[in-house]
Order: structure tokens, then sequence, then C-alpha cells
């Protein structure tokens, strides 16, 4: 077998990652995670070519991230990046063994999703009455269940009348959401009277009229939970929150799972968890927060 550097076996990873149409977001951790790895085995143990490492080396990489106070499950995400790279290069024939196979993840609790408390939304909505823009943003995370992301790519040609269409990103296919009478008001009151003068396509822009990224959106909320005195929170929160209360009222977990575009109901079924009573189910329409 070939020598092959860390450096040239990670770029053909990333390369079959764009080709499956992963997100930006996943290739930037999977390749922080295993240059990280690259450069403890060069400094500890001299090793730079991917044949040479053993699983020996993977299980001192996992004592150092211990003894840096890396949570276990910090750990064993990055464990997960590793398998999976590992995995990929004896697939595709560039290794014989998988030095990750026998590798075990550290144990620990998964956290539950949290979610906020109506007095918390309702502060938050009272922080942001006068600005029309946050509102709408708030109340299509919270009413609708978007995604950052989504908000933030989201066009004008997009808006419907009782719904809004999420267009295809990443790996993430198109879907219609409908909007309830909150979130509809609220995002018409945004493009009637607070929306900034701008030849942008996108709903959401700044006040120079350009596109409002999603750096810029998290900026925003955080501003306003602070505002509302809304602590240990954080912005994905609100989708969460439109997640749990569709689940406790009684909506279809297969229903609440197409609308949030969830690709497996199984990440839809964690938020289960978090639901002590459930309402009498009432068909399905969306319940109102």
């Amino acid at each position: 077998m070939a020598d092959l550097s860390f450096e040239s076996a990670i770029n053909l990873f990333v390369k079959a990652l764009q080709k499956k149409g992963k997100s930006t977001n996943t290739i930037v951790a999977y390749k922080g995670d295993l240059n990280q790895l690259a450069t403890f085995l060069n400094q500890s143990a001299g090793v730079t070519d991917i044949t040479a490492v053993q699983s020996a080396h993977i299980e001192d990489f996992k004592k150092d991230l211990l003894k840096n106070n890396y949570t276990a499950k910090s750990i064993s995400r990055k464990l997960n990046s590793i398998k999976n790279f590992f995995n990929f290069l004896k697939t595709e024939g560039v290794i014989e063994n998988d030095p990750s196979a026998k590798v075990a993840h550290p144990k620990y609790e998964n956290e539950l999703p949290k979610i906020l408390k109506p007095i918390e939304y309702r502060s938050l909505r009272d922080a942001c009455r006068n600005d029309s823009r946050a509102t709408a943003i708030v109340e299509l995370m919270l009413q609708a269940g978007l995604r950052i992301k989504e908000i933030e790519n989201l066009k004008m040609e997009n808006v419907g009348e009782s719904e809004v269409t999420v267009e295809s990103y990443e790996s993430h296919p198109t879907r219609i959401v409908p909007l309830n009478n909150s979130a509809k008001t609220a995002l018409k009151k945004y493009l009637d009277e607070g929306r900034f003068q701008t030849n942008s396509k996108n709903v959401f822009v700044t006040k120079t009229g350009r596109h409002l990224l999603a750096r810029n959106i998290r900026s925003l909320l955080n501003r306003y939970f602070r505002k509302a005195d809304i602590k240990d929170v954080k912005v994905n929160d609100l989708r969460n929150t439109f997640i749990v209360y569709q689940l406790k009222s009684g909506v279809p977990i297969d229903v609440v799972s197409k609308i949030v575009g969830h690709k497996r109901i199984s990440t839809t079924e964690k938020y289960l968890e978090l639901i002590d009573t459930k309402e009498e189910s009432k068909g399905i329409k969306l319940k109102e927060l």
C-alpha cells in the first residue's frame, strides 16, 4: 500500500463529503477534528502517513483530549469524525485495516433540547415589540420552526399567503412550511413597514439593504435575549420550542417532522422526552404560541 499523507487523505474525504451534499458546517467540523488528530499524531508519535496510524494512537488522542478538559460529548463527536474518516478510507481501499474500529466512545448522558417557557417567549416578544424585523424572525422560528440558515436564505418569492417555501440547500430538500396567524401578521408587518429599501431578493436585510446573514441574526436575537433577561438559551431553542409544543398539542410526529425538515423521524422522537402530558389531539392544526 502506497504512502499517503494525512493532508491528502483528508482532501479525499472532504471531496466525498461534498459529493454527498454535506453542509459546509459539517465539512468544516470534520476537517477541524481530523486536522487536530493529524497534528497530535505528528507531534506525539511522529506519524504523518495515514497507513501508519494504529488503534493505540487514537486511544492516546482520546486520553489527551480528556486531559485537556474536553467533555465526553465533544470527545465522542470527534471520534465520530475519525471513525467515519477511516471507514471511508477502508471502503475506498486506501487502507487495509480501520484503526478506529475498536476505539470506544466515552459514555455520556445525551442532553435534551432546551425549550422556552411561555413566560420567556412572551418576554422575548415584549422586548422586541418595536423591532418588526426581530419580531418576524422570532415568530418564524417560534411559530413555524424555521432554522436560522433558512431565515437567512428566505427570498421574497418564497413568501406565500399562508406559507413560506424553504428552498433546498446543502443536504436539505425543499419543503412548504405553513404559517399561523402570529407568524403571518409579524412577517407582513415587517415587509410592509420595517424592511429597509433594497434591491436584494432576500426577505431579511440590514439597514443598508444588504443580505442579513445568520451571524447577524444570531447577534440580533442574543441582544433581545439579554434585554428580556432570558438566560442560558440559544437561538435554536426557539425552533426546539415550536417542535415540543406542537407534539404536546397532539400534532402527529410525522407531520411535525416534515414541517421542520428532519431527515429522520428518530430526530423528532427525541423531543418526546420533554413532554409530560399530551393534550387531546385536535387534528393536525398547529398550535399557536
